[in-house]
């Protein structure tokens, strides 16, 4: 189930709750429970961006919320599947869009030190370590702050395109 080059992108909704827990728990371990993921997507303050398969199935998504001017991610995940496609990066990038039309000029976000899959990621945008977080997960595991300046050129890619912020 291999998606076009550009996969679209779509605004997520309390409809989606289902979707954004199965994909949870495929590719966060569970992070939210239903409540949770319910609570996210009906705060119209929250931006919430997937790629679905189906009406059903989620390949990906993010999510976030402005504060003042700064955009703290609260999740990215992909389905293990899919990864390495390109999914991430779309999600992230049209989440970091919304959020800069919201008003933000900063973004924040936490990931556990040993995912360096996420960081690689987060890294090719310009997201750099600001801070730790000790044993910040069930697991024991840490977490780096990262953080990004959505008003100076990044790097989207290993092609070197840029968007200006």
């Amino acid at each position: 189930m291999l998606l076009n080059p550009e996969p679209q992108t779509i605004r997520l909704n309390p409809t989606h709750a289902l979707a954004c827990l199965k994909l949870d728990a495929r590719a966060l371990n569970g992070l939210w429970t239903s409540d949770h993921w319910e609570r996210e997507l009906s705060d119209p303050q929250r931006i919430c961006i997937g790629i679905a398969a189906s009406a059903h199935t989620m390949l990906a998504m993010a999510c976030g919320w402005v504060v003042l001017d700064e955009l703290q991610i609260t999740v990215l995940g992909v389905e293990p599947e899919q990864r390495r496609r390109g999914l991430g990066r779309t999600v992230l990038k049209q989440l970091l869009l919304d959020a800069s039309s919201a008003g933000a000029r900063h973004a924040i976000l936490d990931v556990a030190e040993d995912n360096h899959g996420a960081r690689t990621l987060y890294s090719a945008f310009g997201f750099q370590t600001v801070g730790r977080r000790d044993r910040y997960y069930r697991d024991g595991k840490d977490a780096l702050i990262q953080s990004l300046e959505m008003q100076r050129k990044i790097k989207l890619n290993s092609i070197n395109s840029a968007l200006s912020w």
